[in-house]
């Protein structure tokens, strides 16, 4: 058996999301699918990194599977990228040491969240950002942002339904850039870990402080209410995309914690 390491990128518009669900097309399951043709009827299991919502991308998901066969990498890549729906591309393969696992030898992970500003949606822009209208200061939203960094209990910003206890979490690196002439707002997060729609309600949170609906330094108050209710809002699926997934050391250039 050869265990394969693969990035790959995909539109998660027409996805209900990456995990295998029971009459549902996943990211999982139509590579799963792929792999039982390639092995001839055999059943492989594939690992993610992370299991995405319905709606949401990845330009740098990570996944692993051992594999009956032994196949070179470059041959992989061509193979996989031939037998994929047009929604979804490999990048990178290697074959790792059995030890490796994709979830539990990650260090970090980088997701991004793209915000349209425009005052109506943009039809060609609606499954890939997500919609704010209203007049923000980006002074506001970056100043905010910086509270976010270091280690936390994230449970204000974690949605009903995940399994997971503990809910303290670090967040290396959060930077807030605008697009002018896209008129979009650019979110980027690394951390150790995310809790499930963690980054979709932390930068809910940052909008309604970059429109004055909260003050600048709410942001250090929800965290510490440990509570869900004083942070509500869930932005859009379309506007998130995991971006990169670590297996080494955060890089120094992304460890903004340590400022704090």
């Amino acid at each position: 058996m050869q265990r394969y390491k693969m990035v790959l990128e995909y539109d998660g518009t027409a996805f209900h999301g990456y995990q295998v669900q029971p009459n549902q097309r996943t990211v999982q399951g139509t590579i799963e699918e792929v792999l039982k043709n390639m092995t001839k009827g055999q059943e492989i299991k594939v690992h993610g990194s992370g299991r995405t919502d319905a709606g949401v991308h990845a330009i740098g998901q990570t996944i692993h599977f051992d594999l009956p066969l032994n196949i070179p990498c470059e041959r992989m890549i061509n193979a996989m990228n031939s037998q994929m729906p047009r929604d979804i591309l490999f990048k990178s393969c290697e074959i790792v040491d059995e030890n490796f696992h994709v979830r539990y030898s990650a260090k970090g992970k980088w997701y991004r969240y793209i915000v349209d500003l425009d005052h109506f949606v943009n039809p060609f822009k609606r499954f890939y950002t997500g919609h704010f209208p209203y007049q923000i200061d980006l002074a506001r939203i970056k100043e905010a942002s910086q509270d976010l960094l270091g280690e936390h209990d994230f449970t204000s910003f974690a949605a009903s339904g995940g399994a997971i206890v503990d809910k303290v979490r670090t967040i290396y690196y959060v930077n807030v850039d605008f697009d002018a002439e896209k008129n979009e707002l650019i979110l980027d997060f690394i951390g150790n870990g995310f809790l499930y729609n963690m980054v979709r309600i932390m930068t809910a949170l940052l909008l309604e402080i970059g429109s004055g609906k909260r003050p600048v330094g709410d942001v250090k108050r929800v965290i510490a209410a440990k509570n869900r209710l004083e942070c509500q809002g869930t932005a859009p699926a379309s506007g998130l995309y995991l971006y990169r997934v670590f297996y080494e050391e955060i890089p120094e250039i992304y460890r903004m914690d340590r400022e704090k």
